[in-house]
């Protein structure tokens, strides 16, 4: 039997009450050893999955994890992604004929469609077909979807679960998709500029002091209009995402992503309009209505734009947002026992490694120079960050979950596997 276990409705007060919760577990992570609800009998039959929420920190790699372990939660403490209770690894290489390292397309697409294909694919084959995606097989099964992302909304990752295309960088023709498609009901994140025209700014203008390249350059039309034709509340602020009704909503929350991705120093800002934990909560509050259940995709982008750049002091500002939207999913999961929750990365970022504070040791410049020191939390100790690139590496990358059919990642497996895994639940029946 397929049952729903709730204590409270997933409203406006539960939401509040997961944000105090979220504070909790970030500031003090040696509590809340475990967000999973216990079963009241020793013979409860497990619950089968209804719902998914799959987290991508973009980038993140075992090292990226473990300055941030070290940084927010102190030598003995644990991240809230590394609580889950199941564990593994990925790996990553795409089916490309000029690469042996994936870029987050090919990656998504992996997880999306369960087959691999080249750079810069958004859910087409290695000859360009298109491919069936989890997104628009949830919704064919009855099921809501929805993403959110700090990148833009149309960027690869968010992408290959609701659209298809030979070239990632058709992200106009992604939002049209979005649209006309795969209708996801939540759509949350940056990318204004692929949904208005050229010459048709909205409520960021275009060539923004911070960056001047940034503007409207859609192809398709005024698309924020079609969007509120077809249903969907536009918002584009904290507020207006607060008050929005749960149903259908589109909140486009910058130009472009929702930072400034540069060198330390250099002009690096990250500062969201809304921060992704709460976009995050927003997002379950409106698709938990739905009694088929629903797919939710989140994506923290800072961890990969920042590590490009090298940027130690923002990629732990960033997996500190990540982790806050990681306790707002494991906080859902512990009254929603029917929920799989998985934490992953596409692929890892910057070669970082984590290395002791030693003047001895060669620093490196440019891409290889080290970072930091950076501070341990509760301690007096710090570590060092250690760059090898600015671009992506082919190592393996931890794969974390709970929840029905998460005991299914543990071990080391293609990123096509995660498809197979959460097809279980999304796909329709037969």
């Amino acid at each position: 039997m397929n049952r729903r276990v709730r204590s409270a409705r997933w409203g406006a007060p539960v939401a509040a009450a997961v944000v105090a919760a979220v504070a909790t577990m970030v500031l003090n992570p040696t509590l809340g050893a475990s967000a999973t609800a216990p079963q009241s009998a020793a013979k409860a039959k497990a619950p089968t999955a209804k719902n998914v929420i799959f987290i991508n920190g973009d980038g993140m790699g075992a090292s990226m994890r473990e300055a941030a372990r070290l940084n927010l939660s102190g030598l003995d403490g644990q991240l809230a992604m590394d609580r889950l209770t199941a564990s593994g690894q990925l790996t990553t290489t795409p089916h490309d004929p000029k690469a042996v390292v994936t870029d987050s397309a090919a990656a998504a697409t992996a997880w999306a469609t369960g087959e691999k294909t080249y750079n810069g694919a958004i859910s087409v084959d290695v000859d360009g077909n298109p491919l069936a995606t989890l997104g628009q097989q949830a919704k064919a099964a009855g099921k809501a979807t929805g993403l959110v992302t700090t990148a833009q909304v149309t960027d690869a990752s968010p992408a290959a679960f609701f659209a298809n295309t030979a070239d990632r960088g058709q992200q106009d023709e992604i939002a049209r998709q979005y649209l006309d498609v795969s209708k996801p009901d939540v759509i949350l994140g940056g990318g204004e500029d692929w949904w208005l025209p050229a010459g048709t700014p909205g409520a960021f203008t275009d060539k923004p002091a911070e960056d001047t390249s940034e503007g409207s350059r859609g192809t398709k039309g005024n698309l924020i209009k079609k969007a509120e034709k077809a249903g969907y509340s536009y918002v584009n602020s904290a507020s207006g995402l607060s008050k929005a009704k749960n149903g259908k909503i589109l909140g486009l929350f910058s130009n472009e992503e929702m930072f400034q991705q540069r060198p330390e120093g250099q002009g690096d800002v990250y500062s969201p309009v809304v921060d992704l934990g709460t976009m995050t909560s927003k997002a379950l509050a409106s698709l938990d209505k739905n009694k088929k259940g629903f797919f939710l995709m989140v994506e923290e982008e800072g961890t990969d734009e920042f590590a490009h750049s090298n940027n130690g002091t923002r990629v732990l500002q960033s997996m500190q947002q990540l982790e806050k939207a990681v306790a707002v999913a494991r906080a859902y999961i512990a009254t929603h026992p029917d929920t799989l929750l998985v934490v992953t990365g596409d692929h890892e970022t910057g070669g970082l490694s984590v290395e002791e504070v030693d003047a001895a040791d060669e620093s490196g410049d440019a891409i290889s120079a080290e970072d930091g020191p950076f501070s341990i939390r509760g301690s007096d100790r710090k570590f060092i960050i250690d760059w090898t690139t600015s671009g992506h590496t082919g190592v393996d990358v931890p794969v974390t979950a709970s929840g029905p059919l998460s005991e299914s990642f543990t071990g080391k497996h293609p990123n096509t596997y995660v498809h197979d895994v959460l097809k279980q639940v999304l796909a329709p029946r037969r």
